[in-house]
């Protein structure tokens, strides 16, 4: 079968969690014998981060002379010239008024956004006739609607939800536009099928989709039992860790922050570590200030081992305000970490079973109240290890990717 996946945005360069699962599903259906091509629509020049099998093929469908209007950026001048100030305060002002312009040229920004829509839209129908795949996998509802805008395919289109449904066409996590709500919605109407990470989520998929659904949860590395992480063993620093893009507005790296601050005088001998990039880098590192506990509490940055760094670590700390199926999280409780997050956040709360292989906060106040216990108990450290360990081989890859093959044949036989 000849397999088109298609993340239009952020695939070259980028290292989330979506882009980690388009390539475990473009090298799983690889490895089965199908014809796999990845196509983008990124203005940049890259690779994909994550290792892709030879003979799948990475494919910018970027066009330079692909009309896009856009507006012109707006510059906050932040110094203390007073002449600059002047300047760059008329400039502000020439500037929003030639963008009032512009949108009232196209009948407001709903406007604007159908007509850079189309134009991609457009592009992506040219290119899709070319390559006549047997079948299309979109990333994204946002992937979807760059494909189908005023578009019609004859080609079975499924779609890979890497969160809960409805934060892809609501504007639940930022604000979409009432125009651009009913325009990703309405995509749904293309599906054949979908692919949903848990039981729970079907019931968060919009009135307009009447496809196929499909529970296929993401694949969770799976670990020896002597390659988990040693509870049992006597170390001069026991570390509090926490992997994920430093974004306080979800991830809310600042709570872990808080909750290891309020006990860290009583136990001098843990720290707590932090594995990302991100916006918010100067607003946790101001919190860290604030504690004077940058010899305790450590912003390290990227790092493409995650697995060792949860091997070297005791206890995974995961405050997210909302999650889909948090790849991390899954990775630290397979290796053998409790975990501790909260029950109200999605995603969070299907992997955490409370009190089994870790905590599930109410609020702020028992997410310290968890973490002090686990930071007195090493055996119930071990036990909760041993239990998240065994929860994880159910997501074990080849009987996720043997999933994934059995839904698109049914699919393709069907259409």
């Amino acid at each position: 079968m000849k397999i088109l996946l298609i993340q239009h945005y952020n695939f070259l360069n980028g290292s989330g969690g979506t882009e980690k699962i388009c390539t475990f599903i473009a090298n799983g259906l690889a490895g089965l014998g199908h014809e796999i091509e990845i196509a983008t629509h990124q203005n940049i020049k890259g690779k994909p981060v994550f290792s892709l099998k030879s003979n799948i093929r990475v494919t910018n469908i970027f066009d330079e002379n692909t009309s896009q209007i856009e507006l012109k950026p707006v510059f906050n001048y932040t110094g203390s010239n007073p002449l600059k100030w002047i300047f760059y305060k008329i400039q502000k002002k020439i500037t929003k008024k030639e963008n009032r312009e512009l949108i009232k040229k196209f009948g407001g920004a709903d406007g604007l956004f159908k007509y850079n829509l189309r134009s991609r839209a457009s592009k992506w129908k040219r290119y899709i006739e070319i390559q006549r795949p047997d079948l299309i996998i979109t990333m994204s509802i946002g992937s979807l609607l760059e494909i189908t805008f005023e578009n019609e395919y004859k080609i079975p289109i499924v779609n890979s939800v890497n969160g809960r449904p409805d934060y892809d066409y609501s504007d639940i996590l930022w604000y979409r536009s009432p125009f651009e709500i009913a325009l990703l919605k309405n995509a749904y109407r293309y599906l054949a099928g979908i692919q949903v990470l848990f039981e729970s989520y079907k019931e968060f998929l919009p009135e307009t989709f009447n496809g196929k659904t499909e529970v296929i949860p993401n694949p969770v590395p799976q670990f020896k039992k002597q390659d988990l992480v040693n509870h049992n063993r006597t170390k001069d620093i026991y570390k509090i860790i926490n992997i994920g893009t430093l974004a306080s507005d979800c991830k809310q790296q600042h709570l872990a922050i808080e909750a290891f601050a309020a006990v860290s005088e009583k136990y001098p001998d843990w720290e707590l570590h932090f594995w990302g990039e991100g916006n918010d880098f100067n607003f946790l590192n101001n919190k860290i200030k604030m504690h004077k506990l940058q010899n305790r509490i450590f912003l390290n940055g990227f790092t493409n081992d995650p697995i060792s760094k949860l091997k070297d670590a005791d206890i995974f700390i995961f405050p997210s305000k909302y999650e889909g199926f948090p790849l991390a999280l899954t990775e630290a409780v397979s290796s053998g970490l409790p975990a501790l997050g909260f029950s109200a956040c999605s995603g969070v709360n299907e992997l955490i079973d409370h009190n089994q292989n870790g905590f599930l906060a109410k609020d702020a106040t028992e997410l310290t109240m968890y973490l002090e216990k686990l930071i007195n108990d090493a055996d119930l450290r071990s036990e909760m290890g041993r239990n998240g360990h065994l929860k994880m081989k159910q997501f074990a890859p080849e009987s996720i990717i043997a999933d994934w093959d059995s839904f698109l044949k049914t699919l393709q036989i069907k259409l």
